[in-house]
């Protein structure tokens, strides 16, 4: 519903299809791009926000005729990088690619972050969106969500999930997977990183794991290594059609997406963010760059905007602000 409402747009989508990774109009451009620019990580090398912000930073290059450099600026969960852009020369050649961490859970978590996730940046736009899922070993004598439930409401307190840390994503997706159902008796698992859980879910020592989607827990579930229950999105994925979405399984609220997106410093000049967003848009439009996307286990979002982008994050943050705040009191 969420992907649905801001991001529809097919008739935009369409006129994009066809668009190349060939410099934007320097006479619409005005003078910007005159000099290098600069992409912000703020997650160290080799991680999901890291391989995207890159692949995007290469195409984004070839299509403003300008180089774009990435530069990964890590620590405090992705703050210390988000904090650095959200300083800089509001000029446009300082960007951000962030997530659900620097700018929902983050600023819902800790109120002394220093920085605003709505006021101190301008938003270009939401590049990609990653749901989440539920799975269950093998051994579980459950093959749907209703089974699920009904074995958990006859095993209150016996039942654990496995999430990639406290405050995480996965770990709120388990949490409203729980509130959801009358606030069933779960308990959490929190790991460091998702690695970590997976691997325990594989050998057994978890039955229940809330995976971000990716290649490696769609992998497993094909090997038969574990059972994923249901996709936390409104339209089951190409990659294991045989999953159904949480809604068909019938938890039309169960619709958890991670983003990343693209950000600027405040007040930046709305001619530059229109280049910018037009750019954003042609590296998207990309075929190649959304089998890149799919592959990284990401939802390419081609008809984002910097209005739509700001509404999307307001309406994360009204929709999990309650449960952040339920998690931290227990």
């Amino acid at each position: 519903m969420i992907a649905r409402t801001l991001f529809s747009g097919g008739l935009a989508a369409f006129a994009l299809a066809t668009a190349q990774l060939v410099p934007v109009d320097a006479q619409a451009q005005g003078k910007f791009p005159e000099r290098t620019l600069r992409l912000v990580v703020p997650f160290a090398p080799g991680g999901v926000n890291d391989i995207i912000g890159r692949r995007w930073a290469q195409d984004l290059s070839k299509v403003l005729g300008q180089n774009v450099i990435v530069e990964n600026r890590a620590g405090a969960s992705g703050a210390i990088g988000a904090s650095e852009v959200a300083r800089s020369k509001p000029d446009g050649y300082t960007l951000l690619i962030a997530n659900t961490t620097t700018h929902v859970l983050n600023p819902l978590g800790n109120p002394k972050l220093g920085y605003d996730p709505l006021k101190d940046f301008t938003a270009l736009g939401i590049i990609t969106l990653v749901p989440t899922g539920v799975a269950v070993h093998p051994s579980m004598p459950v093959k749907s969500l209703k089974e699920l439930i009904t074995f958990a409401r006859r095993n209150p307190g016996k039942l654990s999930f496995g999430s990639a840390g406290t405050g995480s994503i996965t770990h709120l997706t388990g949490e409203l997977f729980k509130k959801l159902n009358g606030n069933l008796n779960i308990v959490h698992v929190p790991y460091k990183g998702a690695g970590p859980g997976l691997t325990d879910l594989i050998a057994g020592h978890i039955p229940m794991y809330t995976p971000t989607i990716s290649p490696a827990p769609l992998e497993y579930h094909k090997q038969g290594r574990l059972r994923m229950l249901a996709i936390c999105a409104e339209e089951r994925l190409k990659a294991v059609p045989d999953v159904p979405t949480a809604p068909e399984a019938g938890m039309p609220d169960l619709v958890v997406q991670a983003f990343n997106a693209i950000f600027l410093a405040p007040g930046t000049p709305q001619a530059v963010v229109d280049v910018l967003h037009q750019a954003n848009q042609r590296v998207l439009a990309n075929a190649e760059m959304q089998e890149f996307l799919r592959k990284a286990g990401a939802e390419p979002v081609t008809t984002s905007s910097p209005e739509r982008a700001t509404q999307f994050i307001q309406k994360e943050l009204q929709r999990w602000g309650p449960i952040v705040r339920e998690t931290s009191a227990q």
